[in-house]
């Protein structure tokens, strides 16, 4: 596996997004989970994406025991800011510095290391100044419990105002075939313009553009999709019309939808105007990590390229990527 430099980070070139391990995408089996995170490092994927919402508490845990051993082959991300209880019940987006610092030394407990690679505000507090949470920020990487500081789902002028704080290493959006919002919402340009790196999550279009989810139906009962605007009614019918032309192309190309996908977010990187991109695809099973790794081998064309801009522009998907999107781009 190839690396990419975040800023002044250097990770795989293809990540691992663990969310999915613990919660919100059906069922999980922690013993095939920890195998999948074992066979990444195995593979060279070696940044590892998670945060403490997730379980809750529990998939930090799950992490920390998969690494175990092998904690000088990770580059570790977790985030805080989206406060749950242990029960599942949200508190809401918390970015209060004392917090900040609560949160990190719990993430450092469960995980089970001495220090997190990178630390993302998971979500921006509207009733705290970002200078305030990214203050604790530097506080942070001062006292040495984390390397560096990142932001998920952050405005332009957010972004700006943090790294005047703390130099911003990677900014985390959702990013894909059929989310580009950060090729015309400013993000990708602020990055470029800052050297920060951006962190591609749900570069499969959660799961969507792998050709597999064919009916609400195939989504087990308890999965968050079901809620997604995307995957619902007439949005699911003309966002299957968008697959459909993603595979096709993926046919011609002998290579499987999902790896596509991956493929092209990775071409994305470094394009004039475009900051260093690296995809976190996640999974929970070891066959499809090891075909999400295998699209860091595939070369597209400049026609192939052009195919994909016609089968998924720019604006191209039905409906908003979450229920409510108030939580996103402050």
């Amino acid at each position: 596996m190839q690396t990419r430099t975040l800023r002044d980070l250097t990770v795989s070139a293809e990540g691992l997004g663990c969310m999915g391990m613990s919660e919100f995408y059906g069922t999980g089996d922690q013993a095939e989970a920890e195998r999948t995170i074992r066979r990444a490092l195995d593979l060279g994927v070696t940044f590892l994406d998670t945060a403490d919402m997730y379980g809750p508490f529990t998939n930090e845990i799950l992490v920390g025991h998969a690494i175990a051993g092998r904690r000088d082959e990770v580059v570790l991300a977790t985030k805080f800011g989206n406060q749950r209880n242990p029960d599942g019940s949200r508190l809401g987006v918390n970015g209060k510095p004392d917090y900040v610092h609560e949160a990190c030394d719990a993430s450092l407990q469960r995980l089970g290391v001495d220090v997190i690679d990178l630390y993302y505000q998971h979500r921006v507090d509207p009733s705290v100044p970002i200078e305030d949470t990214w203050g604790a920020l530097r506080e942070l990487v001062q006292a040495g419990k984390i390397r560096h500081a990142g932001i998920s789902e952050a405005a332009p002028e957010t972004i700006r105002r943090a790294n005047a704080v703390q130099p911003v290493t990677a900014v985390q959006t959702e990013y894909s075939l059929w989310t580009r919002d950060p090729e015309e919402d400013g993000v990708f340009a602020t990055c470029a313009e800052l050297g920060i790196g951006f962190v591609a999550y749900s570069p499969i279009g959660r799961g969507f553009l792998s050709g597999e989810i064919r009916s609400i139906d195939d989504l087990d009962e308890n999965d968050f999709r079901r809620h997604n605007p995307r995957f619902q009614g007439e949005n699911f019918r003309k966002n299957l019309e968008l697959v459909d032309r993603v595979r096709e192309i993926a046919d011609d190309k002998g290579v499987t939808p999902t790896q596509l996908a991956l493929a092209w977010v990775m071409a994305r990187s470094d394009r004039p105007g475009y900051p260093t991109i690296v995809p976190i695809p996640g999974t929970k099973r070891v066959r499809y990590l090891e075909e999400n790794v295998a699209a860091a081998g595939i070369e597209l064309t400049g026609e192939d390229l052009r195919r994909l801009d016609e089968a998924a522009p720019v604006g191209g998907t039905a409906g908003d990527r979450y229920p409510d999107m108030s939580s996103v781009h402050r």
